[in-house]
């Protein structure tokens, strides 16, 4: 029988109250505990999608820090551009439309940025990752499109769509390292960076 080493790791913390990131991390393994940071997330002026996402995947982290002297700290962020444009949560029903109807046929890129924090150590950089994914959307009917909002009801992802959902049918092709990196949080890293810094995951 294989021993149990997860409870030699140290404290593991995620900086979000997301959902999706929550069930991302938990395909580790490792148990961990959830702290969701309050930061200003507005772009400082003319900053770069990547910039922004790494920087507020970095402001999480910290912001969680001073309530964890022990723990290791997850914080991430993600953008998803069309054009150079950001394309947000799309919070209402039409705007899930229009953005996917800006999408169809197109080339979208999903910018993760994520941060590992070891606040065991009191003077230790953050460890830093920015995933990048391009997905090609396929053309798309007005009537599909909204068939899609109405079934999966994706007002709260970047974007407007769920590719662990129904999303993937959207999709022509995606060009990626890590799928798990357009969901939101890019495991293939984070858990290489966790072995990186002494967890024991298997």
């Amino acid at each position: 029988m294989t021993a149990d080493r997860s409870n030699l790791n140290p404290t593991l913390v995620l900086a979000s109250g997301s959902t999706y990131r929550r069930e991302l991390l938990s395909r580790l393994g490792l148990p961990f505990e959830i702290e969701s940071p309050t930061i200003d997330e507005t772009p400082e002026q003319n900053e770069e999608p990547a910039e922004l996402v790494v920087r507020l995947a970095s402001a999480k982290a910290a912001a969680v820090r001073p309530g964890r002297p022990g723990a290791v700290i997850v914080g991430s962020d993600q953008a998803a551009t069309l054009d150079g444009r950001t394309l947000g949560k799309p919070g209402t029903t039409e705007t899930a439309i229009t953005q996917l109807s800006e999408c169809a046929g197109r080339s979208v890129e999903f910018l993760t940025g994520v941060c590992l924090l070891d606040a065991r150590q009191p003077r230790a950089e953050p460890i830093l990752h920015l995933d990048i994914t391009r997905v090609v959307f396929r053309a798309l009917t007005r009537g599909e499109i909204e068939s899609y909002v109405a079934r999966e009801n994706p007002l709260d992802c970047a974007g407007g769509f769920k590719s662990e959902g129904l999303g993937i049918a959207l999709f022509d092709r995606i060009d990626s390292q890590d799928p798990t990196g357009l969901i939101g949080l890019p495991l293939i890293w984070l858990s290489k960076a966790l072995i990186q810094i002494g967890f024991e995951i298997l």
